[in-house]
């Protein structure tokens, strides 16, 4: 933000696990290190009747929690719990919309950004009676979080409701993944480096995979997850997002409008998935009982909450094929679960080995392979082959990672992504947001899987929790001669 702009808060669902765990700290941060100092107010709303001093005590208790303690500084605090209200509000109920109004004009001349870190089914409510109360101008900026909708339907119809409101150009769809700071690092690592430019095409690249593994169950989540299952709520966003950014064309420019352009080609350029393919291209599961970091766990079904749940998948892997000059031939393969045997995000890229290899009976003659870390780490890594040091008269190999990443590590100058996504929707910078277009093409193509897993008649199947997904998921890319990289 410039020197004279400034800038309220305003979070729906301000005493949820997300503001609490995630935006509140997030903006406490980006208050230390100075990038708040134009933002006037941060007003929290929750239907719980409270004090703005108790909501501050709430903030604080779970800032305490979910900070490292050197990140906390009483002097700084003060700071940002003088800009934090809190404002009770049933957000399906227009006459509470009064009170936000005043809170709202006290800074009238500030630009307002409504986040809405609510169900999305709410999103519409809000953004009507916003506009029936008169507290939205043409700055008004409003924070979408994801999934955007159940289906493309529902997506659609949101975005229907919001622009009546809000213009595309004050629309954030945020997805966090794309506040990480490697996920943007792959931008420059593919287009700032001579040495993979020309090389990032099927010519060289055998496979692509993307994996977002995560350990835990459906924790507080069960209805929610019940009705949601692994491919709305993961693949339709985070995985085809990162899947946009690998396979993107070169875009002209780093403007917003120019890289959403490139991404939305490559979700046309999905092949889709249909009945005829659906069991050969997909893998669907369900976590049963088993073990996890050493601890029994319970199943799925087991686990209180859930109805109808019997056809909810927990895990999905799938192969995506990019219909272009650039990929085809060249398969991307997705995945993500629950209840899986450790925490873990990362993209493979797989080169091509050499046609005639001089070292083919040795065992450690393998691809090179740049693996791009997401969590619970950051890092680049690429694996090469090495001779093995000694003096054998045969040349022995071995496997070998260069460190590619930059430092990253210290704690004091790492950053969390929604740091850096809110401190964008304050500044009005929508790249690492996605259009409408872009989103409604996403759902296009999980909805075409959902009809085919109906059509085909395609079940979960089980698998115990603590392992890597069903026994099918681990025979998708063997079917092609490919592995998993583990």
């Amino acid at each position: 933000m410039t020197n004279s702009q400034s800038a309220q808060l305003v979070i729906f669902g301000g005493t949820g696990d997300l503001a609490l765990r995630k935006l509140q700290p997030a903006l406490y941060k980006l208050q230390r290190e100075g990038f708040l100092n134009n933002v006037c107010s941060i007003i929290a709303l929750g239907r719980a009747d409270r004090s703005s001093e108790d909501y501050r005590e709430l903030v604080k208790t779970k800032m305490r929690e979910f900070l490292p303690a050197h990140f906390w500084d009483d002097q700084h605090w003060h700071k940002f719990a003088a800009k934090l209200s809190y404002v009770s509000l049933d957000v399906n109920t227009l006459k509470d919309y009064h009170q936000l109004s005043e809170a709202i004009h006290d800074h009238a001349d500030a630009t307002t950004v409504f986040y809405l870190a609510t169900a999305s089914t709410l999103y519409n409510s809000i953004c009507r009676n916003l506009h029936s109360i008169g507290i939205v101008n043409e700055h008004s900026r409003v924070v979408l979080e994801k999934p955007l909708g159940h289906d493309l339907k529902s997506c659609t119809d949101i975005n229907h409701e919001v622009l009546q409101v809000f213009p595309e150009k004050n629309i954030f769809r945020i997805d966090h993944y794309l506040g990480k700071e490697t996920v943007q690092n792959l931008l420059v690592l593919r287009f700032g480096n001579a040495l993979f430019g020309p090389l990032w095409n099927s010519q060289y690249i055998d496979n692509i995979q993307i994996t977002v593994a995560e350990d835990i169950g459906v924790e507080g989540r069960g209805d929610f997850y019940a009705k949601t299952g692994a491919l709305r709520d993961m693949v339709q966003n985070h995985l085809l997002q990162l899947l946009c950014l690998v396979a993107m064309e070169p875009p002209a420019n780093l403007r917003a409008d120019t890289i959403r352009d490139e991404k939305v080609k490559v979700l046309q350029a999905l092949r889709p998935i249909t009945a005829s393919n659906v069991k050969a291209k997909t893998v669907r599961g369900q976590y049963g009982a088993g073990a996890v970091n050493s601890a029994p766990v319970a199943a799925f079904l087991d686990e209180t909450g859930f109805e109808d749940s019997e056809s909810t998948e927990t895990f999905v892997a799938l192969q995506a094929d990019v219909h272009n000059w650039r990929w085809e031939g060249t398969p991307f393969y997705l995945r993500t679960g629950k209840r899986l045997s450790r925490r873990f995000s990362e993209i493979v890229v797989e080169l091509k080995k050499h046609p005639f290899s001089l070292f083919e009976g040795d065992p450690n003659d393998l691809p090179n392979k740049l693996v791009i870390r997401l969590q619970p780490e950051e890092n680049i890594t690429l694996y090469k082959v090495n001779k093995k040091p000694g003096l054998s008269r045969q040349l022995k190999l071995e496997q070998v990672g260069l460190n590619m990443d930059a430092d990253l590590h210290d704690e004091l100058q790492a950053h969390e992504a929604y740091e850096r996504l809110l401190l964008d929707v304050l500044e009005g910078d929508q790249t690492l947001f996605m259009r409408r277009d872009e989103v409604e093409a996403c759902w296009a193509w999980v909805d075409g899987i959902i009809s085919a897993w109906q059509e085909a008649g395609i079940k979960p199947k089980t698998y115990a929790a603590g392992s890597m997904g069903p026994n099918a998921a681990l025979a998708l890319p063997e079917k092609n001669g490919r592995s998993w990289h583990e």
